[in-house]
Formats: structure tokens, C-alpha cells, sequence
């Protein structure tokens, strides 16, 4: 198929653009580069430097490269910075959709798959998260990605655009070329190897007073290489699909203080911290149920120990001690 990766400079959207090229797929890149990386993007395809909000642009490259599917990742997803800043997140991630959406209608472009979020559903009523629980996001994030799902959705139905929308969890890990690098970094484990490594500050620990047995808030931990064979097996079903939201995650929690004792035995080294308060829109808990993922993409997480995880990042963060340098 050819695909166009919107925010493919990005951490998950460079890895998936080259796990796409790597299952036989033609892969075009669109980023304005805000947050993404130059040097990430996989050889072998064309970045298109432009906004996702230009409407005419991404309809002149749809239409132009004959683009069979898109798969939409940039969208601005700090949660913090999204309680400061609403009406960025709303700009940028909703009206996003909107333009990408209605250029894809403007171009015959026939199917999407979209980075969503565990941030939808909010402070959980039941652990493990299964996609019919309710959605009530307690962040603008979050808000912002329900509404996109709910365009996708109308799109669907009155135009006839194929979609997945899958409801990440917490990303993370590396691939051999490609890994996170955040201007500013906001995640957990590669804030916690900088702290080991001495080319960070001491890790904050925001709250230590939730509902939780140590404590600390518990995330599900899913490798990025994971999520892109879920995005390939979205792209092979497409046109099939009867469900369309799918929670990708690996249905196993772990706390900060947990991911910190992982992160000092993979290294070797202490993990210096300090206490902080908690942050706003944080729920304590937010675990997957992925058994519709797993019935219906015959997808499941082949690298689901945190450990794995850990270790893949820290490998990565040793080869590019500067990241991507740009």
C-alpha cells in the first residue's frame, strides 16, 4: 500500500513509517518538524515539510502520490502542558483532524488509522480498561483525542472513511535506529535512565499519595515496537473492520517506584529522585484490556516485559547520547 505517516519525524511515527517499509509498504512522511526529527525519518522516504492543517497541501499530496491510507500521529500530547495550554491542544490536534479528514474526503483518500489515547477514558472505573468503558477524559489531551474519534466516526458514516483508532497506552522502549528524543522530555523511563546516567536532573515523583500499593501512579508500559505490527495489522484489516477503537497495551501495571527499580538494574546505577506534587489529570491507575486487539488484529505485545523495555530504551539512549543532535 502507500501510506502517508503524518508526524512520521516523530518517536512512534519514525518507528511504524520503517516497520511500514519493512512489511513491503511505499511510505511518504508529513511533518512540519516542530517536535519531530529530520535524521528519524526512515530512508527511502520522501518528508513533506508541511502542517496537517493545510488542507489544499495534504490534499495536493494525497491526490498527487495516489496515497492509499494515512496513518495520523502528530497531534501535541503533553497532558501537563495541555491543562496550561487548551486551546493549543485543541487547535492543533482537533482542528488537525478536521483539515486532514475533509482532504482526504477532497482527495478520495478511503482510510485512516489514528494515534489515540488511554487518556479518552479518564479515572477508570475497573481495571483492566476494555474499550466499551465510558469516556471521560480529565484533560484537554484527552478531550481532544474523544473528539477526534468522534469525527472519525461522522467521517465514517456520512463519507465512508475506513478507520482505527487505537487507544495507546504508555509508549515506550526503542527500535535499533530510532527512539525517544523530547524537547522537553515528559516520560517516565527516559527521565528515570537520564537521572541514572548523571545527564539528568533527579527524577520527579509527582504524588505519593495515590490509591495504589506503594503509592505511585501505575501505568501499562507498551514497546513501540509493538505498536507499529498493531498499526500494520490495523492497515491489512481495514477494509473489514466492524469494531473500530482498539486499547493497545500489554494488561500489566507498574508504578514509578516499580519502573525505577527496573530502570536501576538494567543500568547498574542508582536513580536519584525527589518528591513533587501530583500533577493535574493524572489518574492513579490506567491499565489495558487489549483482548479486541488480540481477536480481532490476531495482535499481542511480543515484548511485554518491562524489563525488555527498559533495556531496549537504555540501549538506544547509549548509542545517541545526544539523541538525534538536531
Amino acid at each position: 500500500m502507500r501510506v502517508l505517516v503524518t508526524g512520521g519525524a516523530g518517536y512512534i511515527g519514525s518507528v511504524t513509517a520503517e516497520a511500514l517499509q519493512a512489511a513491503g509498504h511505499e511510505v511518504w512522511i508529513l511533518d512540519n518538524l516542530s517536535r519531530g526529527h529530520r535524521s528519524a525519518v526512515p530512508p527511502g522516504s520522501p518528508l513533506l515539510q508541511a502542517d496537517v492543517r493545510d488542507r489544499e497541501g495534504v490534499a495536493d499530496v494525497l491526490r498527487r502520490e495516489r496515497i492509499d491510507c494515512v496513518m495520523h500521529f502528530c497531534a501535541a500530547s503533553l497532558v501537563g502542558e495541555s491543562m496550561e495550554k487548551p486551546g493549543v491542544y485543541f487547535d492543533n490536534n482537533v482542528i488537525g483532524m478536521i483539515q486532514l479528514l475533509q482532504a482526504m474526503v477532497d482527495a478520495g483518500t478511503a482510510g485512516i488509522i489514528f494515534s489515540s489515547s488511554a487518556a479518552t477514558y479518564g479515572e477508570p472505573e475497573r481495571i483492566p480498561i476494555p474499550e466499551e468503558h465510558p469516556v471521560r477524559p480529565t484533560n484537554p489531551y484527552g478531550e481532544s483525542k474523544v473528539i477526534s474519534e468522534t469525527l472519525l466516526s461522522w467521517f465514517h458514516r456520512v463519507h465512508g472513511v475506513r478507520y482505527a483508532a487505537l487507544r495507546y497506552f504508555n509508549a515506550a522502549g526503542a527500535a535499533e535506529r530510532l527512539g525517544e528524543d523530547h524537547t522537553p522530555e515528559t516520560h517516565l523511563i527516559p527521565l528515570a535512565l537520564a537521572a541514572a546516567a548523571g545527564t539528568g536532573a533527579p527524577l520527579p515523583i509527582f504524588g505519593r499519595d495515590y490509591l495504589t500499593p506503594d503509592g505511585t501512579c501505575i501505568r501499562d508500559y507498551i514497546h513501540v515496537l509493538d505498536l507499529a505490527d498493531a498499526h500494520i495489522r490495523a492497515l491489512e484489516r481495514l477494509e473489514t473492520l466492524e469494531e473500530h477503537t482498539f486499547n493497545l497495551g500489554n494488561g500489566e501495571g507498574y508504578s514509578v517506584l516499580e519502573v525505577v527499580k527496573t530502570v536501576e538494574r538494567v543500568t547498574g546505577s542508582p536513580v536519584p529522585v525527589r518528591e513533587a506534587p501530583r500533577r493535574p489529570g493524572d489518574p492513579a491507575r490506567l491499565v489495558a484490556s487489549a483482548d479486541r486487539a488480540q481477536r480481532r488484529l490476531g495482535w499481542s505485545p511480543a515484548r511485554p516485559q518491562l524489563e525488555t523495555i527498559v533495556a531496549d530504551a537504555w540501549s538506544w539512549m547509549q548509542r545517541h547520547p545526544h539523541g538525534y543532535g538536531d
